[in-house]
């Protein structure tokens, strides 16, 4: 990726990456991201961005497998982490959803992923320890649980469904407080300017806004220039 979009991309949040995708499209309708409310374990953090890595878990019931091939699978599954072209993002599937009860990332488990150089986890699934969680990896989950039950992993590299937004291995995806979003293929080459074009046009309601109170006909004339400023 290039490293320039790459921090680009860093600083901003997912609603604008959003946003930013209608620009450069040209059009509304993108619907690329979550749905729903989502949690974050370090909300002031800011974003994860990176190439997503896929697996689904399950943690309800034991697993019904050999032991030998769970933890066969489940070092498969580090080794896959690890390997991830980076920037890497691990997007987990707990396929007990909406009734998950494994917490698979907590203070271990982000420690680990970490280590491997990974960006953060995005997961429809159960997190815990906050506070204890690894420094600068954030984790976007659909929920908050004590135990991590009978956690295992069940399949790697194939496409995940996290709230709504279906991931493919290896999309690039962007995530924050506010949920997750892929960013298309297509979009890449042109996200740099849709950004700015994106600022330029946000800055001139916001600018006048500032100033205060205004009337209908002033507020007009603004948006028109608005609207001028995304074409």
């Amino acid at each position: 990726m290039d490293q320039e979009l790459l921090e680009l991309l860093k600083r901003v949040d997912t609603p604008t990456v959003c946003n930013a995708i209608e620009v450069v499209e040209g059009k509304r309708g993108f619907n690329g991201f979550t749905r729903g409310t989502m949690l974050c374990s370090a909300p002031e953090g800011g974003a994860m961005v990176g190439y997503a890595s896929t697996a689904k878990i399950a943690a309800l019931e034991p697993p019904t497998e050999p032991a030998d091939v769970i933890r066969a699978r489940r070092m498969e599954y580090y080794r896959r982490m690890a390997e991830a072209p980076k920037p890497s993002i691990a997007v987990i599937e707990d396929v007990d959803y909406p009734h998950c009860i494994g917490a698979y990332w907590g203070e271990v488990n982000t420690s680990i992923h970490k280590a491997f150089g990974m960006s953060g986890a995005l997961t429809n699934g159960v997190m815990r320890d906050l506070g204890d969680m690894a420094e600068g990896f954030p984790v976007v989950a659909g929920s908050i649980g004590p135990s991590h039950g009978f956690v295992h992993v069940r399949e790697l590299g194939t496409p995940v469904s996290i709230f709504g937004l279906t991931v493919q291995d290896g999309d690039l995806v962007h995530a924050d407080r506010h949920g997750a979003v892929v960013i298309p293929v297509e979009v890449i080459p042109g996200l740099k300017e849709g950004i700015a074009k994106l600022f330029a046009s946000e800055k001139i309601v916001l600018e006048a806004t500032a100033k205060g109170a205004m009337d209908f006909a002033a507020f007009e004339k603004v948006w028109q220039a608005f609207e001028a400023a995304r074409v």
